[in-house]
């Protein structure tokens, strides 16, 4: 599963307080890691080089201002923008069967 987090170098004018979407990527992909392990991919793009077509059509929406930057997509749905917030992105892995790496973890600490 891959985590697609769109933005730009340049703190969103709108986001007073919110770090650069690169420094939200970065984030994104330790937190989700630390949960979830490898299995889940954090990718950056940058609104000035999207990479494939679909990362050019969510660039023009930012652009377009119908999202805030970070904007974070996973499977052509989108999981937040602005200010991002990890409850609606870890309810879309665990609704993908993406498990707790660390639930099997405190089971085996009480022998259960």
């Amino acid at each position: 599963m891959e985590l697609t987090v769109y933005g730009t170098e340049a703190l969103c004018a709108s986001c007073i307080q919110a770090p650069s979407s690169r420094s939200t990527a970065e984030w994104l992909e330790a937190a989700v890691t630390r949960k979830y392990g490898n299995p889940v991919t954090v990718r950056y793009v940058d609104l000035e080089h999207p990479i494939t077509e679909s990362d050019r059509l969510y660039c023009e929406k930012i652009v377009a201002d119908e999202y805030f930057y970070p904007l974070v997509v996973s499977d052509h749905v989108v999981l937040g923008d602005g200010f991002i917030s990890l409850k609606p992105i870890f309810r879309f892995l665990d609704n993908h069967g993406f498990k707790d790496i660390n639930e099997s973890r405190r089971y085996d600490s009480r022998g259960e």
